[in-house]
């Protein structure tokens, strides 16, 4: 039997002062956050999902969202995943591109202090 794969709806969000990177992921009603540190509070988490469900990220019966009860996480489902952050090919390329000619004028600037020292 084939069953057909629904691909998720993706958002990822920011949080500087944490150091934290969201991604929500939506297929139907289940709801998956990938957080890349476990340094959220559980009223932060509660404030997050009423807040996509106020913003229209998911479905409206979130902005009751309260993390205590039976209820609580009905539907949402938190990890700490890193692993769905991918560093673009071009800015691979670039930061090697860098570091190559960072190391490559290093060395021609040690090679010349060297040269400096012995024959001066």
């Amino acid at each position: 039997m084939n069953s057909l794969r629904i691909n998720p709806v993706c958002y990822e969000f920011c949080f500087p002062e944490k150091d934290t990177l969201v991604r929500v992921e939506v297929v139907g009603d289940d709801i998956t956050v990938r957080a890349t540190r476990d340094n959220l509070s559980e009223q932060r988490k509660a404030s997050f999902v009423r807040e996509l469900a106020a913003e229209g990220f998911i479905a409206d019966r979130y902005q009751w969202f309260s993390p205590v009860g039976p209820e609580s996480y009905l539907g949402v489902r938190w990890l700490i995943d890193y692993h769905w952050l991918v560093i673009p090919a071009n800015v691979l390329a670039t930061a090697r591109r860098y570091m190559l000619r960072l190391f490559a004028t290093s060395g021609l600037l040690w090679l010349l202090l060297m040269a400096m020292l012995f024959v001066g």
